[in-house]
């Protein structure tokens, strides 16, 4: 292996590493721990995309359709997601946001971000700086 094969190998694990204990970091930095991170995912998904079947969100989330109908059977019962006939076709429903959800996904957020940019204050403009540009190169590599 040449030199720069390495040197990539080595930043791709350091990155891992790194984004790995970051973001498992800012997963804990919750207000509402009921609600686990699979049923937050889902219904982050739901405020991204809008209303959509049961089937659709699986796809979405990457899981068989049979997990996430115990999905949104929890996040009904909870007060979370509402099913409404489907318009066009009698054999689907569609899941939608109930505002407790949309509360609750807005409060998740803003703990994370306060706890985010508590940590962002501790460090130099200069690192501040550079975290704006690996913002926007992490951006490309997630291919958004």
């Amino acid at each position: 292996m040449g030199r720069t094969t390495l040197d990539t190998a080595a930043l791709a694990h350091e990155l891992r590493l790194a984004v790995m204990r970051f973001s498992r970091r800012l997963r804990n930095q919750r207000v509402d721990t009921s609600v686990t991170l699979t049923h937050l995912a889902a219904l982050s998904t739901l405020k991204q995309h809008g209303p959509m079947s049961p089937g659709e969100l699986a796809g979405h989330e990457r899981v068989q359709p049979p997990s996430m109908t115990r999905v949104v059977v929890a996040l009904e019962t909870a007060g979370l997601v509402t099913r409404t006939p489907h318009p066009t076709d009698g054999r689907q429903v569609v899941i939608e946001l109930t505002p407790a959800a949309e509360e609750m996904l807005t409060a998740e957020a803003q703990a994370r971000e306060a706890w985010l940019a508590g940590r962002l204050h501790e460090l130099t403009v200069e690192e501040r700086a550079v975290l704006r540009e690996a913002a926007e190169i992490m951006g490309k590599l997630a291919g958004g």
